[in-house]
C-alpha cells in the first residue's frame, strides 16, 4: 500500500528549487530570468520549476525514481495495475491505448460518437473501425451509450476484431453497461479500451457510475484536468492486469515529447493526492450543486435538465449526475445560441452548446453564488429570447456511411470541391463541431445530403466547425484514388 498523502514529483521539485542550482541547460528562460514579462504573467514560483529532465527529477520517457513512484501511487489510487502520466492531453492517452492494441488491417469495435482522437489513431495505425451506431433520444436529439445487444451483434459478425472501445461517460453524462460489455469482450478474447475523459470522479466519488478499472477494462484514458483539477493538457493512462505496461510505454514514447513539462506532471501528482484524500467530500459537494441547479433550471420551464430519470438499463445504463446537461429545444433556441448568449450577454462561459443542448461543467471550484448566477441568466434568456421552435434541427448525430478505412482515405489522392458537390463522394478529412469534437464526417465516409444540410445549419447557428483543410468549411476534400 502506498501513502496517498505523498506527492513525489512535487516534493522533488520543491527540494530542487531550494538547491539554487545554476542552470546551463534548457529551458532557455533560465528559471524566468531571461523572460521578465513571462514571470510577471505567470509568477516566479511557476517559472522556477519549469525545468528539464535530470537525475534528481527523473525522466518521463524512462522513469526510475520520483516519476516512477508517482505513477505507482496513482495506479493504486485509480485501482489500476499501472498508470502513465501523460502530458499531451487525453488525446495522447486515447491514441496510445489504441496504438498498443491494433495495427494495420486490424478491426476495432467502437461507437461512432467517439472523439476525433480515436479516428486520428486509426489513421496513424491503419486499423479498420467497426462502428456501432448509437441509439438516439428523439426528444433530446442526442446519441446514447452502447447497447449490449449491439455490441454482441458486432462481436458475432466480427470475431476477428482485436478490441472494443467504449465512452464512459459520453459528453452528456450517459454511461453504457461497461461491466457486461467488458465481460463479453473478454469472453471473445478482445481487449476493452475506455475513454474516461469525463470520468475521473468515478474513481473517487460515492454512488458514481462504474469506473473502467472496476469493470475489469484493459485500458482507460482519464482527463485529470477536467473533473480532477490538474492543469490543462495533463492526463493519465490506466492499464489493467492483462496489459504489458512495458510495451505500452514504448508505444507512448513513439509520439510523446521527450521534454515533458514538470508543471503538468506535478499538477497530476498534487491533484491525485487531493482526490485520494478528499475526493468523496469534493464530489459530494459537486453532486449537490448540480442536483440543485438541475431542479431550479427545470422550474424555469422550457429547459430540460436531464439526469437519472433517463436510465433504461441498456443504452442509458447509468447517468453521471455531476453533468449539468440541459436541452434547449422547447425554448426555440439551439444550444449553441444559448451558449453564445450566456457568454456575450451574461459573462458566463459554459463548456459547450450543440444544436439542441448545453453543458455546464460543475466542479469543486464552483460555488452556490455562481450556480445562482447561471440559473438567473438562463431565466433571463428564456424571458427575453424565447421563440417558436419549428425551425430547429433536432439531431446531433447522423449515422455514417463508411466506404473505406480512415487511413486509406486520409492519405489518398484528393480533390477540393464545394460542399454541395461533395454529395455522393468519399470524404478524406474531418468535419466536426468543437467542442465536443465528435466528427460529423470522418475520412473514409460517404458525404450525404443530410450531412451537408447539417453542416449548413451548424454554420448558420455559428457552431465552431473545425477539421477541414478549408478553415471556412466551404469546400471538402474528396477521394480521387489511392496514391
Amino acid at each position: 500500500m502506498h501513502n496517498q498523502s505523498k506527492a513525489p514529483i512535487y516534493d522533488a521539485l520543491i527540494q530542487f528549487d531550494q538547491m539554487r542550482i545554476v542552470p546551463f541547460d534548457v529551458p532557455g528562460h533560465k528559471r524566468g530570468k531571461g523572460n521578465p514579462a513571462l514571470v510577471d504573467f505567470l509568477g516566479s514560483a511557476c517559472l522556477s520549476v519549469d525545468v528539464n529532465s535530470m537525475k534528481p527529477l527523473d525522466n518521463l520517457c524512462h522513469p526510475v525514481s520520483v516519476i516512477k513512484e508517482a505513477e505507482e501511487i496513482a495506479a493504486e489510487a485509480f485501482r489500476a495495475n499501472h498508470a502513465f502520466f501523460m502530458v499531451g492531453g487525453t488525446t495522447s492517452s486515447v491514441q496510445a491505448m489504441i496504438l498498443s492494441v491494433v495495427g494495420r488491417g486490424d478491426k476495432i469495435i467502437l461507437p461512432r460518437n467517439v472523439h476525433r482522437s480515436v479516428i486520428n489513431a486509426l489513421i496513424l495505425c491503419g486499423a479498420t473501425p467497426v462502428y456501432i451506431n448509437p441509439q438516439t433520444n428523439e426528444t433530446l436529439g442526442i446519441s446514447l451509450g452502447m447497447s449490449l445487444s449491439d455490441v454482441q451483434k458486432a462481436i458475432h459478425e466480427h470475431q476477428d476484431a482485436k478490441a472494443v472501445f467504449v465512452n464512459n461517460p459520453t459528453y452528456y453524462g450517459i454511461c453504457s453497461n461497461l461491466k457486461d460489455i467488458t465481460d463479453l469482450a473478454h469472453l471473445n478474447n478482445m481487449k476493452v479500451l475506455v475513454d474516461e475523459a469525463h470520468g475521473t470522479h468515478f474513481y473517487f466519488g460515492e454512488n458514481m457510475p462504474t469506473a473502467a478499472m472496476d469493470a475489469g477494462a484493459d485500458f482507460a484514458s482519464v482527463s485529470m484536468h477536467k473533473s480532477g483539477g490538474s492543469l490543462t493538457q495533463s492526463s493519465i493512462l490506466l492499464c489493467g492486469k492483462n496489459v504489458n505496461a512495458d510495451y505500452v510505454r514504448q508505444v507512448i514514447n513513439l509520439t510523446q515529447t521527450t521534454s515533458a513539462s514538470y508543471l503538468l506532471m506535478s499538477s497530476l501528482d498534487i491533484s491525485r493526492r487531493n482526490l485520494a484524500l478528499s475526493g468523496k467530500e469534493i464530489f459530494r459537494q459537486v453532486t449537490d450543486l448540480t442536483r440543485y441547479a438541475r431542479e431550479e433550471i427545470n422550474l424555469i420551464g422550457d429547459y430540460y435538465a436531464y439526469a437519472k430519470e433517463l436510465i433504461n438499463g441498456d443504452s442509458i445504463f447509468d447517468f453521471d449526475e455531476t453533468k449539468l446537461s440541459v436541452n434547449t429545444l422547447s425554448l426555440g433556441l439551439a444550444g449553441i445560441e444559448v451558449y453564445d448568449l450566456l457568454r456575450d450577454e451574461y459573462d458566463i462561459q459554459i463548456e459547450f452548446g450543440d444544436l439542441g443542448n448545453i453543458l455546464a461543467y460543475v466542479s469543486v471550484g464552483d460555488s452556490h453564488k455562481n450556480i445562482e448566477r447561471l440559473i438567473g441568466a438562463l431565466s433571463e434568456v428564456k424571458r427575453i429570447y424565447k421563440r417558436e421552435k419549428n425551425t430547429l434541427m433536432t439531431h446531433e448525430y447522423i449515422s455514417p456511411l463508411v466506404s473505406m478505412p480512415p487511413q486509406q482515405a486520409f492519405y489518398s489522392k484528393k480533390e477540393s470541391v464545394p460542399l454541395k458537390k461533395a454529395v455522393g463522394h468519399i470524404c478524406c478529412e474531418f468535419v466536426m463541431a468543437y467542442p465536443p469534437g465528435i466528427p460529423i464526417l470522418a475520412p473514409g465516409e460517404t458525404v450525404t445530403k443530410e450531412i451537408i444540410d447539417y453542416i449548413a445549419y451548424a454554420k448558420e447557428k455559428d457552431c465552431s466547425l473545425t477539421g477541414p483543410e478549408d478553415m471556412d468549411v466551404n469546400h471538402l476534400n474528396i477521394w480521387k484514388g489511392d496514391y
